[in-house]
């Protein structure tokens, strides 16, 4: 028996065993779920024990009922989310609901603990200046994204894979090294949604190479993302707030293939290499589109320079290269034979992702009103002092799949842990990837069940769990293995105004 053969039967006995519904999943994992919580409940609790004075004061409004249910509110805000493909209520709605009730309740237990309307102030005005800045930053990256759909760049690209005369296991390949590559500079999602139409126009008849190829997608758009400050939002988060340089991130690149290969390479032996179904679809990209490309990428490296040479904050060079697109649209419609194209980058703003910016509004005010009361400072002391920044960072990961990479890289921030640039290194890297292990970890899953309905599926996507996790192992190890050289470098955590 060769050696291929052993190989393939003993991934296929892996990937056979039966995947429980839903009630059978809920009542098998409650009480260990019950279990660990109440673990890391009491761990908690003995670790302020070993605070000072400020700590004794912010206990006490820990303990305060009205704290408590800022808790609850969180947490219910959350579980919102995590149902928001069942009931259509968008991610954004709850937490900012639940990001008001957490500062209502803080300022009505304020003055209990010596806390003035000044103090309570300027700690929402901290949050809004981290928001702010983030905020332009996207909006502008967004917008770029949005005027380049509109000018047909991804759908020639979507046309020209289509087109291409590969088989099926060669355009599971395609798209997932499409989908490395293009993540770093667009983002996950725009990534996961192009690619995905191009599975779907070749794989109508086959469902078996539609749920292969999304979660490949999936995954390799959260690898890929996980090694540019640019390929989603935590590295940017991680990039701003000053604890890895810019071209710091991009050793991160082998660990980041190797999460993406590993899976990729076991999953391939399950698709056949049939052709696909012949599929005739001629777009060209309308006029300006290639002065747009150049823009955009000119835009990236004005953001970089601000940083790198100037001292400005990256989301200035955003805006400014947001205004030159602008300008360029501006003459685009004016010299247009016809008048016929009506592009204003307005309309462009419009169709940005206002769901994710106004959910990251209540990310940062959520997570910072817990972090006001104290809850964020028990848990880095639970966390990273009692188990270690390795592990702590490696269960960030799984961390990052359940409730969403955003909140809990925002969380870690926020907790402001001493670690050196490895481990911000490692913690970047686990929350970008972590989230490909489940559907609804990543955006970029959660917009391919909408795309691939019925046919990329939570429980379809549940089944290859392990064998992503092997990419997530993968990618850790290689971390570990390459980057050994940024151990014991810390960099002074200088945020973005």
């Amino acid at each position: 028996m060769s050696v291929k053969t052993v190989f393939l039967k003993i991934i296929r006995f892996i990937m056979t065993f039966a995947v429980p519904d839903l009630p059978q999943l809920i009542q098998r994992s409650f009480f260990p779920v019950l279990a660990l919580c109440c673990v890391l409940s009491f761990s908690a609790l003995a670790a302020t024990g070993h605070e000072g004075g400020e700590g004794l004061a912010r206990e006490g409004m820990i303990h305060n009922p009205w704290a408590m249910g800022a808790l609850v509110i969180f947490f219910l805000s959350y579980l919102a989310v995590l149902f928001e493909e069942r009931t259509h209520l968008r991610k954004s709605k709850p937490v900012m609901l639940g990001a008001g009730l957490i500062w209502v309740f803080i300022a009505i237990i304020a003055p209990d603990y010596g806390v003035h309307h000044e103090q309570l102030r300027k700690a929402v005005f901290h949050g809004l200046e981290e928001y702010a800045s983030l905020m332009l930053f996207l909006l502008a990256a967004m917008t770029y994204i949005a005027a380049l759909q509109e000018r047909k760049v991804f759908a020639t690209l979507r046309g020209k894979l289509v087109a291409a005369g590969m088989n099926m296991r060669q355009l599971y390949w395609a798209t997932g090294i499409f989908a490395f590559f293009l993540s770093p500079v667009a983002d996950n999602l725009t990534t996961a949604l192009v690619l995905g139409a191009v599975v779907m126009a070749v794989g109508a008849n086959d469902p078996k190479f539609v749920s292969l190829s999304c979660i490949n997608i999936v995954n390799a758009a959260n690898a890929g993302g996980a090694f540019s400050p640019f390929g989603d939002i935590t590295t940017l988060m991680v990039w701003q707030a000053g604890h890895v340089a810019f071209f710091d991130f991009f050793p991160l690149f082998f660990p980041s293939l190797s999460c993406f290969l590993v899976p990729a390479v076991i999953m391939s032996f399950f698709i056949r290499p049939h052709m696909p179904l012949a599929v005739k679809e001629k777009i060209r990209m309308k006029r300006g589109a290639k002065i747009m490309i150049a823009l955009g990428l000119f835009t990236i490296a004005m953001a970089i320079s601000f940083e790198q040479f100037l001292g400005l904050p990256p989301f200035l060079g955003m805006m400014t290269g947001m205004s030159l697109l602008m300008i360029t649209a501006f003459f685009i419609r004016k010299t247009t034979t016809g008048g016929d194209d009506k592009m204003d980058i307005l309309e462009q703003v419009a169709n940005a992702e206002w769901d994710t910016l106004l959910f990251f509004f209540g990310v940062i005010f959520s997570v910072g009103g817990l972090t006001f009361l104290g809850y964020l400072e028990l848990l880095s002391n639970t966390m990273y002092e009692g188990y270690g920044a390795s592990i702590t960072n490696i269960i960030m990961g799984f961390a990052s799949a359940i409730i969403d990479n955003i909140p809990v890289m925002f969380a870690i921030l926020s907790m402001e842990p001493h670690m050196d640039e490895f481990q911000w290194l490692l913690v970047t890297l686990t929350c970008g990837i972590g989230g490909s292990m489940l559907s609804i970890g990543s955006a970029a899953g959660v917009a391919l069940m909408g795309v691939a309905r019925g046919q990329y599926t939570f429980f379809g996507h549940l089944k290859w769990t392990p064998v992503i996790l092997l990419g997530y192992i993968a990618g850790i190890a290689v971390h570990f293995w390459l980057n050994g050289n940024f151990i014991g470098i810390d960099l002074p955590a200088t945020p973005t105004p």
